[in-house]
């Protein structure tokens, strides 16, 4: 992460941006407001970042303002870009059916929402510049939200969140802390939909996600 960041700033410092001894930036500057929809209202008007330019709608996220089990996904796709929604294209749909099918739940007993929240151009990963700017929007509507467990739909998710680059395959399942939530990552349903052995694999962790319910 230390990298990941260096190479942010060598970027930053090639736009032309200077560093200067106690300089506010503009993200410092921004005031999170503590209720869920004027967070909303507030992130559906940002333009921190490129994405703010190719994005048809912002994707927030949704569910359940008090659910104590919230989803965090990567980025909004196509459809979730065309709908305002998270998680209502192919993955969405087996998302659901795993919330409805083996947590027992109803996609309106939780929260959804995703590292970023506007569309990157062809579904491509997030950069750091663009995750980095967006996670206060993430980190406040867990605040807000205040989940009992996190779940990580995918290494990307899980790496900005806690600050750890590694394989999901290798921490999957795991127990994590963020502040006093618990964090478990799994697979992303679209990496699911890709590979359709690993769904036994999630299987597990989503029982494990069960039984912390």
């Amino acid at each position: 992460m230390n990298l990941l960041l260096l190479k942010h700033l060598y970027k930053l410092k090639e736009a032309g941006d200077e560093y200067f001894e106690g300089f506010e930036s503009k993200e410092q500057k921004i005031k999170m407001p503590n209720e869920l929809e004027e967070l909303k209202k507030q992130c559906e008007n940002c333009t921190l970042c490129d994405l703010s330019k190719t994005r048809t709608n912002v994707v927030f996220g949704e569910g359940n303002p008090k659910a104590k089990l919230m989803f965090i996904g990567e980025a909004p796709g196509e459809m979730e870009d065309r709908t305002g929604r998270p998680f209502v294209g192919r993955a969405g749909k087996l998302l659901t059916k795993i919330i409805e099918n083996v947590l027992e739940l109803k996609r309106d007993d939780v929260y959804i929402a995703n590292i970023v929240k506007c569309r990157p151009p062809n579904n491509r990963v997030p950069t750091i510049i663009e995750a980095e700017t967006c996670k206060p929007y993430l980190l406040k509507q867990i605040d807000i939200i205040n989940p009992k467990i996190l779940v990580c739909l995918g290494k990307t998710a899980f790496m900005y969140l806690m600050n750890m680059d590694m394989p999901i395959s290798k921490i999957r399942g795991q127990i994590f802390k963020y502040k006093e939530k618990k964090v478990i990552p799994t697979y992303h349903p679209s990496y699911l939909l890709r590979n359709p052995s690993a769904k036994k694999e999630a299987y597990k962790d989503f029982l494990l996600i069960k039984s912390m319910i």
